[in-house]
């Protein structure tokens, strides 16, 4: 009797301990798996912020995994369960530099309500956010473009050209539309671009500027340099600055033309 009341204990125990093993039940819900993905989130961030630091500092050759695991606090085999190798760390960097602006642009183009003032105005301000809010980041890529694998190159080549396509196209859109001046739309945006990536090499986190107003006044610097001007403001008034207008119509019409 006494064997069969502790062969029948055994399942109990077994039961009992699954939660505490990583399992939910009705009255935890999923909190377990909140904690580990609000843990696995910190941990990540730390990591990129300690590894961009130091592929800044020393290099990315000059780097170790060993490195970046002493700057976090954690053992390198627990940094194993992060990322696997220096390669695939500073490809995760690459990816979500290059990768977030372009998700963003293409969700915020998808809102067709918007004008191509308004279009442009939004793609200032999620590219010059993206940079205020991790400068070094940025600036780790461009100074590690000779470093990268080619795959990841040939990834950051290809994002970088979908950028200023999709740029080009809202200040043609904008020009069709007579709000923009008849300009070169791809010149336009590589002009736009290098006015938002710039500001990685020179805006100070915490500083004198502030995030909402660098974005705010570069967004009305970019919509200043392409916007229409009225006519009477261009060369004079009266017909002959109405005829120019169109002139730079007609020019800009052919060139597009014969492209």
């Amino acid at each position: 009797m006494t064997g069969s009341s502790r062969r029948k204990s055994a399942p109990r125990k077994a039961e009992t301990s699954s939660p505490r093993a990583g399992g939910t039940d009705a009255a935890n819900g999923d909190k377990p798996a909140r904690v580990t993905t609000a843990r696995r989130e910190l941990v990540e961030n730390e990591m990129y912020e300690q590894a961009t630091r130091l592929f800044a500092e020393r290099g990315f050759a000059g780097t170790s995994l060993q490195d970046i695991a002493d700057a976090i606090g954690i053992t390198r085999p627990a940094l194993y369960y992060y990322v696997k190798s220096k390669d695939e760390l500073l490809a995760k960097l690459v990816t979500e530099v290059t990768d977030g602006p372009l998700v963003e642009l293409k969700e915020l183009l998808a809102h067709t309500a918007l004008d191509p003032v308004a279009q442009l105005r939004a793609i200032v301000e999620v590219i010059v956010r993206r940079r205020v809010t991790q400068p070094a980041r940025f600036r780790l890529l461009i100074r590690s473009e000779a470093e990268l694998p080619d795959e990841l190159t040939a990834a950051y080549d290809e994002s970088r050209r979908v950028v200023l396509k999709t740029v080009a196209q809202v200040v043609e859109d904008g020009i069709r539309a007579g709000q923009f001046r008849p300009v070169d739309a791809r010149i336009a945006a590589l002009g736009v671009l290098g006015l938002c990536n710039w500001v990685a090499w020179w805006f100070q986190p915490g500083g004198r500027d502030s995030e909402d107003s660098v974005t705010e006044q570069l967004a009305d610097m970019a919509i200043a340099a392409l916007r229409r001007a009225d006519h009477h403001l261009l060369d004079g008034e009266g017909p002959e600055a109405a005829l120019k207008m169109l002139r730079q119509d007609l020019d800009h019409l052919e060139r597009i033309i014969k492209n």
